[in-house]
């Protein structure tokens, strides 16, 4: 790969429709886990479009929520539902917290999928299902994280931050940002284009928009990295004043390069959101970035790419791969020997380490599930470097 290039990554808001079924599952696997049931399970996918939202999927979790027959508490869910889109910010005619309407279809787990995953006798807990994840980090931003995603996530983040406070009320929830960064050597040196389209209100016309979204960029980039004017792109289709689930229908786990890395890594095909984290897909993908931070944080190389691999079923993962990118100061096999003594990659193992089993999740689904700052309770866990010092001493 040549060293010099431009590398363009997208964000979208979380008003965009499929953000919108991304918070709606989250928030349904949050419910699950306040109970504190150590058996809850949850897949939830949904659906929205215009004034309509459908959630279907399997759970299993306390009375309160699924009784033992699987019939499911569906006023629960419809208001978990509602107050999600509240939330965001959505009371338009065509899609609105207080009147769209709500169908459940989840019903309860699998008794077969159970049985290949749940723990018993000597058998430990085995992944919900096959599949490879994939974790990266790279030196290019204070949160290890690949520079075009990481100043996308940040311009749509800080519009949302002001419409929500009412400091530009004239921002719409649905709104998607796109940056193109030229890279010198294998390193970001600069912004050539910026593209970002937002909803507003009907009585604020092209060149406002332009003017409204104009300093949010200016704060999110480096200083003088602004693009050239022709290369900023702010609605350039014009009028944007239908937009969320009315303008398109949405589905959750649509938008999984957007929820990683933008594209400057690979990507395994398996969504997060609406999965408890007994499901690899999700808690596994965690563990890669976990590890791929570690090793970036810990001096061992400026970028670093992690793949875990699991059969359903089985605990322990089927291969760990690490790859340096030419720029490692230890052998790779060596940090893969390391990683996997420092952190028990289990299903289960991963669960404990990060502690994974709290209603953390509704917040993850907008804005990335990598690159934030980590909680007090516990959430974004991932993101800690609490074991770059060990693994140094280890190499």
């Amino acid at each position: 790969m040549t060293n010099s290039y431009l590398f363009t990554s997208e964000s979208v808001s979380e008003g965009h429709p499929d953000k919108v079924c991304d918070r709606i599952s989250d928030a349904v696997v949050d419910a699950f886990l306040a109970t504190e049931d150590p058996l809850v399970r949850v897949a939830c996918e949904t659906l929205v479009t215009t004034n309509k939202i459908v959630l279907a999927g399997e759970v299993r979790g306390p009375q309160e929520l699924v009784d033992k027959d699987g019939r499911i508490n569906k006023d629960r869910m419809v208001e978990i539902a509602r107050n999600s889109v509240k939330a965001i910010g959505y009371d338009q005619d065509g899609f609105s917290w207080k009147t769209a309407d709500i169908d459940v279809y989840l019903h309860g787990q699998s008794a077969d999928i159970a049985m290949g995953v749940d723990a018993s006798g000597n058998k430990d807990e085995g992944a919900g299902d096959q599949g490879i994840m994939f974790g990266f980090a790279c030196d290019e931003t204070e949160n290890l994280m690949p520079a075009p995603i990481e100043y996308s996530h940040r311009i749509l983040q800080r519009m949302a931050q002001d419409r929500h406070s009412g400091a530009q009320p004239k921002f719409g929830p649905d709104a998607k940002s796109q940056v193109t960064l030229r890279y010198e050597n294998g390193k970001p040196v600069g912004c050539t284009a910026v593209v970002v389209s937002t909803q507003h209100a009907e009585d604020v016309d092209t060149a406002a928009v332009r003017e409204m979204v104009r300093p949010y960029v200016q704060e999110v980039l480096p200083e003088g990295w602004m693009p050239p004017e022709d290369e900023f792109y702010v609605n350039p289709t014009g009028r944007f004043v239908i937009g969320g689930p009315d303008g398109d229908a949405g589905l959750t786990g649509r938008k999984i390069i957007v929820d990683t890395y933008g594209g400057a890594a690979p990507h395994g095909g398996g969504a997060f959101s609406g999965k408890d984290p007994t499901k690899v897909d999700r808690s596994a993908a965690y563990a890669a970035r976990y590890l791929a931070k570690n090793v970036v944080a810990a001096g061992i190389s400026d970028k670093c790419t992690i793949q875990l691999s699991y059969a359903i079923g089985v605990s322990k993962p089927i291969s760990v791969y690490v790859n340096l990118h030419g720029n490692g100061q230890v052998a790779e096999e060596a940090v893969s020997k390391a990683l996997q003594q420092l952190v028990n990659l289990s299903p289960r193992g991963i669960r404990e380490h990060l502690s994974l089993v709290r209603p953390i999740y509704e917040r993850t689904a907008a804005y990335g599930h990598f690159g934030r700052t980590p909680g007090s309770d516990g959430s974004f866990s991932w993101e800690r470097t609490d074991i770059a010092d060990k693994l140094k001493a280890m190499l």
